[in-house]
């Protein structure tokens, strides 16, 4: 079921179904894998707008609750204050791992432990109550 992701090229602003960013992937794995309520486009979220991407990710953490990694999570990496990626984390042959895309590699997934080195800060969150 990842193929479909793991060949979509990263494009900027990208919210599939050809080309994602890693808002875009991020969504469309939860809401297309998990079944999870599809959650806002944001339109303003791009890797070259990280105070719109910070905003975006404070109105939406406020609605979720912080959580252990967990299939559908959603693995946000901050930047001092700055929220600067997300990932989803995903169950590959049994072991958690998030899947992510950016412009350097493109999609991938990484196991959770590998994952947290690449960045410095990961926080994991789950639905709650989302608005409509």
């Amino acid at each position: 079921m990842l193929n479909k992701f793991l060949l979509a090229p990263y494009v900027d602003g990208g919210r599939g179904p050809a080309a994602f960013d890693c808002w875009g992937l991020c969504i469309a794995v939860r809401h297309e894998l998990f079944g999870l309520q599809l959650l806002p486009s944001l339109g303003c979220v791009g890797r070259h707008n990280p105070k719109a991407c910070t905003k975006a990710f404070r109105m939406l953490s406020g609605v979720m609750e912080v959580c252990e990694p967990e299939p559908g999570a959603i693995a946000a990496v901050l930047r001092g204050d700055l929220c600067i990626h997300v990932g989803v984390v995903v169950d590959i042959d049994g072991r958690l791992a998030a899947l992510e895309t950016n412009p350097n590699s493109g999609p991938r997934w990484l196991y959770l432990r590998q994952f947290e080195s690449t960045y410095l800060k990961v926080i994991y969150y789950r639905d709650q109550r989302i608005p409509q």
